[in-house]
């Protein structure tokens, strides 16, 4: 009996857009702002025509695979289990290192109502508590997860939305017109390093691309639903931006859509969206929490990583010691670090992932000339700029940023070791 394939493209865009716009919108433009100032809304379109070739070749390769997988199944198919291990576990890194930037970014619009929880050991509670509770939820099974991560998806909308239409509503007459501040310029490493996080800020697009098996008619539902979602995220992305700037200017705020909102509809604008950002932030900590364990659970049984990881309860069955192992690392990630250094390690992760699957478009069609496969114009050309991209935009990382990515890559390599005389599961 063949198995029922339920998403539609429709649907599969939708999921996309609910993965792309996350809680990072809510403080990604005071990163812009402080690297380009004003000019900063640009970053949007350039960031999203590089995300556009690089959409091209992911779906060109998941057009090639009617199974769940995602980058982990790509770039294992085209050059084997050592280099799939890698993007595998720089997968599981990226939404880790996300949870963290949103623990951080929950912790400074915490702060707008009480500034002493965002210092010291206060700040060490709150964001223990915050990756405590959804922890805890897990654990009782995927249903009280999934139930606890979807119940507030409106949250991360709804204060967008808001906050375009108010904002076109009274900058409308006042168009922000893009300056360099007296005695200052942008340089090509600022520009870069906003192009960066404009790049990260379209990833998750990546993430339903492991839902393929579910997916009816894979081929052509897949570029449709990449194509779409990445339009509509463009549109909104610049609106933010555009809006931001026309309230605050060249001002860096910690919570520049709470402050933004203050400038257009007054304290309880901004503590509206202050309320929702911590709202949405914690639902997106809680679906990274359900998912992210079960990205190295599903290694583990695949025979791809040890197999303590694969340990679940006898219960519910939710992979117990890889939620401890993901809850561990992201509080320690945002203890120790800031929201932009989380940023960039998110960045960072999803720019060798990125490297991976269009380092696979070329090997693929060598290893299958004649597989049924959409086939992009260029498509060598594309992968080939994309990689060349990804390379400069990975050198915008700091040393402690790059240290971070040489561990994870060293600890990809150390699974390998343990697992390569295994026999993988089919």
């Amino acid at each position: 009996m063949s198995k029922t394939r339920a998403i539609g493209r429709w649907a599969l865009t939708g999921l996309m857009i609910n993965t792309i716009i996350g809680s990072g919108i809510f403080g990604v433009p005071s990163e812009l702002i402080r690297l380009v100032g004003t000019f900063s809304p640009w970053v949007f379109i350039i960031s999203g025509l590089v995300v556009a070739a690089i959409v091209a070749c992911f779906a060109e390769v998941a057009s090639q695979f009617s199974e769940g997988g995602g980058p982990y199944l790509y770039v294992r198919t085209a050059f084997g289990r050592l280099t799939g291990l890698q993007i595998g576990w720089f997968t599981a890194l990226a939404p880790i290192a996300a949870a963290a930037a949103q623990a951080n970014l929950f912790v400074n619009y915490l702060a707008g109502f009480s500034s002493n929880l965002g210092v010291g050991a206060n700040r060490a509670l709150v964001i223990l508590a915050l990756i405590g509770l959804p922890l805890a939820a897990n654990g009782l099974g995927a249903r009280v997860g999934k139930g606890l991560s979807s119940l507030l998806v409106i949250a991360k909308l709804l204060p967008i939305a808001l906050l375009i239409l108010v904002g076109l509503l009274h900058a409308g007459r006042n168009v922000p017109v893009p300056t360099v501040p007296a005695g200052s310029a942008y340089s090509a490493g600022a520009w870069f390093g906003a192009i960066l996080l404009g790049v990260f800020s379209f990833g998750g697009f990546e993430d339903p691309l492991a839902a393929t098996g579910d997916v009816d008619k894979p081929r052509t539902s897949i570029a449709f639903a990449l194509a779409m979602s990445l339009l509509a995220c463009v549109l909104v992305y610049t609106l933010v931006q555009w809006v931001v700037v026309a309230a605050l200017g060249n001002a860096v705020s910690e919570r520049p859509l709470a402050a933004a909102a203050t400038v257009w509809l007054g304290p309880s604008g901004g503590a509206f969206v202050a309320v929702t950002a911590m709202l949405s932030t914690a639902g997106s900590i809680s679906a990274i929490l359900l998912a992210a364990p079960r990205i190295l659970s599903a290694l583990a049984q695949n025979g791809d990583a040890p197999r303590l990881l694969g340990r679940a309860s006898n219960t519910t069955g939710a992979p117990v010691v890889a939620s401890i192992a993901v809850a561990l690392v992201i509080v320690a990630l945002a203890i120790t670090g800031t929201f932009p250094m989380a940023l960039a390690l998110t960045a960072g992760s999803m720019m060798v992932m990125i490297i991976g699957v269009c380092a696979a478009l070329p090997r693929l069609r060598a290893l299958h000339p004649s597989a049924d496969a959409m086939r992009m114009p260029f498509g060598r050309v594309l992968a080939a700029i994309c990689i060349g991209v990804s390379i400069v935009l990975l050198l915008q990382l700091n040393a402690r940023e790059a240290a971070l990515i040489a561990v994870t890559a060293f600890a990809a390599v150390l699974n390998w070791l343990l697992v390569r005389n295994r026999a993988q599961s089919s």
